[in-house]
């Protein structure tokens, strides 16, 4: 039987793994990349949104879901598909565009695709709001207790494809929830700038189900929250809207100045990140001692590295099947 304590644990686990998996890829897609910075160069050419400091977002709620729950995401993925479970080494071989990727390296970071824990995420803004919100119908006409999770960032309320999906899940009282994800910027935009009201979860109310907010990227209140909101969706009682105040600690993609963020916050979210905070309480409440957190970050240092190492020595596609799970079938219809 899992208890509360193992299921900290666990999130403290792959919040590290998290962590230290977008470090890696950061000093991977920098190389070729320096002194003069061009996206193109290197082994890992195109964008790169990394998740450092979002970490609570995703343990929080996929504590509370199982491979067969739907878990949809958006441009900066990674953090919620270790969470949910996502295959690692076939994940960074994907990321590194090579043939034993989970889309055999024609997909890349944001359009990451795994069946086997009914994982998607898209960069197109509020995209995977369409196929959660039909999941979790197909839950409900098939009777299965399951229950749809779509993340979104706080720019992504404003699309039309976030309202509609949200007054279908409503409408129809799927078991689904929306999780928002508020790190205060659309790209370089400031929230206040693009949005009528300073908190999402209000938003709610328009469609008559449950708004929560919660502040300073606390994981367990997001664990807390998501665990009401997931139990509530499974009992059949219908959707529920939650809005995470979070911190991005790097550019929306690499390559990014920031110079659009005023001097000093940058400090300041790194002054309250929660990866070392919610370390310290583990230790400090004496649910794990300082070995048994070594231990558990020196797992998942191992686990990376070696999916790293996979990916690296995985072959490329092959040039001559590049077309072949796009233009050619549609040929052979």
């Amino acid at each position: 039987m899992t208890t509360r304590n193992d299921t900290l644990l666990w999130m403290y686990d792959r919040m590290a793994m998290s962590r230290y998996y977008e470090e890696c890829i950061r000093d991977i897609y920098l190389e070729g990349k320096t002194p003069l910075f061009n996206m193109a160069n290197g082994p890992l050419p195109g964008e790169m949104h990394l998740s450092n400091g979002q970490e609570p977002c995703a343990v929080g709620v996929c504590a509370h879901l199982g491979p067969e729950d739907f878990v949809s995401a958006g441009h900066r993925p990674h953090h919620v598909a270790i969470a949910k479970g996502v295959d690692l080494q076939a994940m960074t071989a994907e990321i590194l565009g090579k043939s034993t990727g989970l889309s055999g390296g024609h997909a890349g970071h944001m359009h990451l695709f795994d069946p086997a824990v009914n994982f998607i995420c898209s960069g197109i803004i509020a995209q995977g709001m369409g196929p959660a919100v039909g999941a979790a119908l197909a839950f409900k006409m098939r009777g299965e207790p399951h229950v749809a999770v779509a993340y979104v960032g706080e720019a992504a309320v404003n699309q039309g494809g976030w309202h509609e999906a949200m007054n279908l899940a409503a409408v129809w009282k799927l078991p689904f929830v929306c999780i928002i994800e508020d790190n205060a910027y659309g790209v370089s935009v400031p929230k206040s700038a693009s949005t009528a009201v300073p908190r999402n979860d209000v938003r709610a109310q328009a469609y008559g189900i449950p708004g929560v907010f919660i502040a300073n990227n606390d994981t367990l209140a997001v664990h807390a929250a998501a665990g009401e909101a997931i139990a509530r969706a499974r009992a059949g009682e219908g959707p529920t809207l939650i809005e995470i105040e979070t911190y991005r600690l790097e550019g929306h993609f690499m390559g990014d100045v920031e110079g659009y963020r005023p001097e000093g916050e940058k400090d300041a979210l790194f002054a309250k990140d929660e990866l070392p905070l919610f370390r310290a309480m583990l230790i400090d409440t004496s649910i794990a001692d300082e070995s048994v957190v070594a231990s558990i970050e020196q797992n998942g240092r191992r686990l990376v590295d070696e999916a790293i190492s996979y990916s690296r020595a995985s072959p490329d596609p092959e040039i001559a099947r590049a077309l072949s799970t796009v233009f050619a079938e549609c040929e052979e219809l």
